[in-house]
């Protein structure tokens, strides 16, 4: 691996490599893939805190899955910088990771973000590439297409196979989510709108509602009574746009082959403000999805603090909250404010 690259277009990386090294007593690593660019082989890592024991509640941070959208793998570290420079000092976070197992995979796309790239080095979107399909008209050239590696959301070739980055991501979920009573992801993105939005699947249909669509519901309940002050849109992704390929669509349909509540959400980080703020930032390749005054970016690292230690929570104590949503009848109050048309 190049030193001199990673210090030139992947400082994301080498912080990464630092906390490994700082905190190894602590903090675990996994290489759960490599990728080669040009000469040089960039690791994917997942790395994990709290408690290994399978019988636990598991949530699992992502980012950098769009290379673009730097300022995801961004907000993935800086929460896991927090929790590392807690764990000397602060008896309730030891107490919490007691009681949980916490993953984090900071950066999916190596090569999409040194290259400023919202695909990978093969020109694919990551999150149109895995092996689901809508069955219902999708946005045009957004919801996923097979036209062109050079044009962004191309899905990849037909009939080939889904990409080393999107396989590494889908057999580290299902290995460490999967044979669990719950697990969570937070999957941190940036790019639309003006407001944070936190989604969730279906995108591939605007009329099915996932089985656990009660569940989602009363984490956005218990979100909004702990934190009423908070500013975060909760609703599914699709009543935005429907497409292809979504990772967590795939993810969700195969946890419902096994015993579990898998419940995978995404925060869409809402960057059109950042450029209402700063216009002329559109003529960096970043623009669109980054907040590029350092004051913001730090506004943003620590914006989700609360949402991430917030997921952390009700995780843990899943088994405290879990069933009282049937009795309370979440799915019904689901249905009504997201599926009402």
């Amino acid at each position: 691996m190049s030193k001199k690259f990673i210090d030139d277009y992947l400082p994301e990386l080498k912080k990464i490599e630092y906390l490994i090294d700082t905190y190894s007593e602590q903090l675990s690593a996994e290489e759960i893939a490599s990728i080669s660019h040009k000469s040089t082989t960039l690791p994917i890592y997942a790395l994990k805190l709290g408690n290994p024991d399978p019988n636990l509640p598991a949530l699992c941070f992502v980012g950098g899955v769009h290379g673009l959208e730097r300022i995801g793998s961004q907000v993935v570290i800086a929460f896991l910088e927090s929790l590392l420079g807690r764990l000397a000092w602060d008896i309730s976070l030891k107490y919490l990771l007691d009681h949980i197992s916490v993953y984090f995979i900071p950066l999916l796309n190596p090569v999409g973000v040194a290259l400023h790239k919202r695909s990978n080095g093969n020109g694919v979107d990551l999150m149109r590439n895995a092996k689901i399909e809508s069955h219902e008209k999708t946005a045009f050239l957004v919801g996923g297409h097979r036209l062109s590696p050079k044009m962004p959301w191309f899905m990849g070739k037909q009939n080939t196979d889904m990409e080393i980055e999107t396989k590494a991501l889908i057999n580290f979920i299902q290995q460490q989510c999967f044979s669990r009573k719950f697990s969570l992801v937070l999957d941190c993105h940036s790019g639309f709108g003006l407001h944070d939005r936190i989604w969730f699947p279906y995108a591939k249909s605007k009329l099915q509602p996932i089985h656990h669509i009660g569940e989602i519901y009363h984490i956005r309940d218990l979100l909004f009574q702990a934190y009423p002050y908070q500013n975060y849109i909760f609703e599914p992704q699709s009543l935005h746009y429907l497409c292809h390929g979504d990772i967590w669509d795939y993810l969700y349909d195969e946890s419902l082959k096994h015993s579990t509540t898998f419940l995978p959400l995404t925060l869409e980080m809402g960057s059109w403000r950042w450029v209402r703020k700063n216009p002329t930032q559109l003529i960096k390749s970043l623009g669109l999805f980054h907040p590029i005054k350092p004051h913001r970016v730090k506004r943003v690292l620590r914006a989700h603090l609360v949402l991430m230690e917030f997921l952390m929570r009700v995780s843990a104590s899943s088994d405290l909250w879990l069933e009282d949503g049937k009795s309370l009848n979440m799915a019904h109050k689901a249905t009504e404010l997201w599926y009402h048309n």
